[in-house]
């Protein structure tokens, strides 16, 4: 027999047989209860209201199709100046 068929058919079956015992006991656990905090230490104040975003502008009775985007401003290209010799 060669030595990696050995290791392959031993060492790594280790951490199958680790999973499958790790569920085992977590199947068996017994679930923990926690007794209810009578005080959550928390402010017994309401939250605040989240503020509404503004509505989108109505286009018409029978939906006008949207605006169209504002003309575009290009910016001027600075040449640089040449120093006179």
């Amino acid at each position: 027999m060669d030595v990696t068929f050995i290791y392959m058919m031993v060492f790594l079956k280790l951490p199958i047989v680790a999973l499958l015992w790790l569920v085992w006991w977590a199947v068996r656990a017994t679930p923990e209860t926690e007794e209810e905090p009578k005080d959550d230490g928390g402010s017994k104040r309401p939250r605040h209201p989240r503020p509404t975003r503004p509505r989108r502008p109505r286009r018409g009775p029978h939906g006008d199709p949207v605006l169209p985007p504002p003309p575009r401003v290009r910016t001027v290209l600075v040449r640089g100046r040449r120093i006179p010799s």
